[in-house]
């Protein structure tokens, strides 16, 4: 089952997303795998902000399509270890759990939440620290996703499902596959985070020296909460946000203002800014524990990868290794950027359902 268009000059050797995080609106590749420095400057990130644009929120949806409804308040909230999380729950049959990518919140399945509901139970979940979640001070990594998505399911879906994830959620539903192998019955990716181990992955730890402790770190520091605080700020920018999601999408008549305040409106959330720093700073800093390779090797569900061949970050390279890696794996390339289940909804949907229909699990299970 696939589908095909011409691969796009990409710069897959240079824009692959970092390990374990995948960016949506940061341009990634990076320090320790995870960050360009260079590019996360020049891109910014568009963790969120606080301007408000009721008007296009009532506009109607692009090419006509069914869309969730924009609710400032959000939809469903759920408390993790303390901390509130919110989610979207739709539809009857069996569950499929949608985990949307860096700097994204469940809105950014609009087009795709109110199709799959006609057959199955959709969840879209918002991970700790972005949308409409809390923005919790934690130390985040891969792990704080897995633990709370796999908490997800044991605590609300409560039943086998599958894991549908874009960038940095689709690293997250690899990782919580690979811990939950008898709750996750099948994976599906688009334009997934995560790298594969290079050649000499081992991380050599050193003792710091009293100059690198108590002088070099504290100045480095502050020039990260100088530099990432100007980011912040100007990443809050509704044109800003607009102009970076106009360089991810290939397709943008769905870059629309309900798009960009599902963006910017969870920055005006209390402690938003440390969390920015946090994510930024911890995921700059962090080993390259969890690598492709090792999550893979260890998954035994099936794997459909719905890539957008034009991705200027992750270009369809990745989808071919990951199919050469795990041979259990569809592939459908897309003519579309970095975000293709909101560039090109209905080709996804419809892909998407498809591939669902051959899984046993779901099939049976199906509403009418």
């Amino acid at each position: 089952m696939s589908s095909s268009c011409a691969n796009a000059p990409h710069r897959a050797a240079r824009t692959d997303l970092f390990n374990p995080v995948g960016s949506f609106f940061i341009a990634p590749v990076g320090v320790n795998h995870l960050i360009n420095r260079r590019g996360f400057a020049l891109k910014g990130i568009v963790a969120a902000g606080a301007s408000v644009m009721p008007s296009s929120l009532v506009s109607e949806p692009a090419q006509g399509l069914e869309r969730l409804p924009f609710k400032s308040e959000g939809y469903n909230f759920w408390t993790w270890r303390g901390h509130k999380i919110h989610y979207v729950e739709e539809g009857e049959g069996f569950p499929i759990v949608l985990i949307h990518g860096f700097g994204a919140s469940a809105f950014h399945w609009r087009y795709n939440i109110p199709v799959l509901a006609k057959k199955y139970k959709v969840y879209a979940v918002d991970l700790l620290g972005f949308g409409w979640s809390e923005k919790a001070i934690v130390d985040y990594d891969a792990l704080v996703w897995r633990d709370q998505v796999s908490d997800f399911l044991k605590e609300v879906v409560k039943e086998p499902a599958v894991l549908v994830g874009n960038s940095l959620g689709g690293f997250t539903a690899l990782v919580t596959a690979e811990a939950l192998q008898d709750q996750v019955v099948g994976v599906a990716l688009l334009n997934s985070a995560g790298q594969f181990a290079k050649g000499n992955d081992e991380i050599v730890e050193s003792e710091e020296s009293s100059l690198q402790k108590f002088i070099l770190k504290p100045l480095k520091e502050i020039f990260q909460r100088v530099v990432l605080g100007f980011l912040f700020w100007q990443a809050k920018q509704p044109a800003r946000v607009e102009s970076v999601l106009r360089s991810v999408y290939k397709n943008t008549s769905n870059v629309d203002d309900y798009l960009v305040e599902s963006i910017i409106r969870p920055a005006a959330d209390p402690n938003a800014g440390e969390v920015y720093y946090r994510l930024m700073t911890g995921f700059m800093m962090s080993p390259r524990k969890y690598t492709l390779d090792r999550v893979l090797s260890k998954l035994s569900c099936p794997l459909l990868l719905l890539w957008g061949d034009l991705d200027p970050w992750v270009g369809p390279a990745k989808a071919n290794q990951i199919k050469e890696f795990y041979p259990y794996t569809s592939v459908v390339n897309l003519q579309a950027g970095h975000c293709p289940h909101d560039e090109v909804p209905e080709l996804v949907n419809r892909a998407l359902m498809e591939w669902l229909s051959t899984l046993p699990s779901t099939s049976s299970l199906q509403t009418v």
